[in-house]
């Protein structure tokens, strides 16, 4: 298909920033961020576009995919990457912590998928690629409050997924284990495999999933798990 353009949401630290990296070479990219410096540092390495958008204001994800739109045409690919971490017993998490991981994992997640899956629609294609989190695969006593979140989106790509009745609007969805990120740093090195992946190895994953084509088959819905350093 040529050069396409991706929004990669989160793209200005980790596996955001290594997707963004991975694309930029060959594509239109746009980092969204909601640090104005971070946006900036990332845009000023990369050579690309890039906006402030907290994704918990659904005026700043609808104002800044519709930007991409009006700069582009056309947006060929989301990478929903960004996410907050939400670690602790749920009685030592403060509540404006509980609050604001809801506000970005949940609400967010949400006012994102929203807008990008009626872009693609109105476009005729395209393709969200939601970046979960393998704690999903077990209960996790010490992070509920993040679990949760993230099973939120899980749960919301997956019937997204189902509603699209066409693979030329794909929605799907990655679970990576713990990486060595800028989250992984507030998590701690207890939540850290023996084993794991570096985030420029989960970037072509996410990559691979972005390219798919429109008349690929049997994808959409597709969710994809990292453990112990495999796929």
């Amino acid at each position: 298909m040529g050069a396409r353009t991706f929004v990669v949401v989160g793209g200005t630290s980790g596996l955001g920033l290594a997707v963004a990296r991975l694309l930029v070479n060959e594509h239109q990219v746009v980092v969204f961020g909601n640090v104005p410096a971070e946006v900036a540092a990332a845009t000023d390495e990369l050579g690309c576009d890039g906006a402030v958008c907290d994704i918990s204001s659904y005026e700043q994800v609808r104002d800044g995919l519709a930007e991409v739109v009006e700069r582009y045409g056309t947006i060929d690919g989301v990478a929903a990457c960004a996410s907050m971490w939400a670690g602790g017993d749920l009685g030592d998490l403060s509540v404006e912590h509980i609050r604001r991981a809801v506000e970005i994992n949940v609400l967010g997640i949400t006012y994102l998928l929203r807008e990008a899956v009626q872009h693609l629609h109105r476009q005729g294609h395209g393709n969200v690629v939601y970046i979960g989190a393998l704690a999903l695969a077990a209960p996790r006593p010490g992070i509920p409050v993040y679990r949760a979140t993230k099973s939120y989106g899980n749960s919301l790509v997956d019937s997204l997924a189902e509603a699209q009745h066409s693979n030329r609007v794909k929605v799907m969805q990655l679970h990576p284990g713990p990486m060595p990120t800028r989250l992984q740093e507030r998590v701690g090195a207890e939540f850290l495999d023996e084993v794991y992946a570096m985030p420029e190895q989960v970037a072509t994953e996410v990559v691979r999933l972005l390219l798919l084509e429109p008349d690929d088959l049997y994808v959409s819905g597709e969710r994809v798990l990292r453990a112990d350093g495999r796929w």
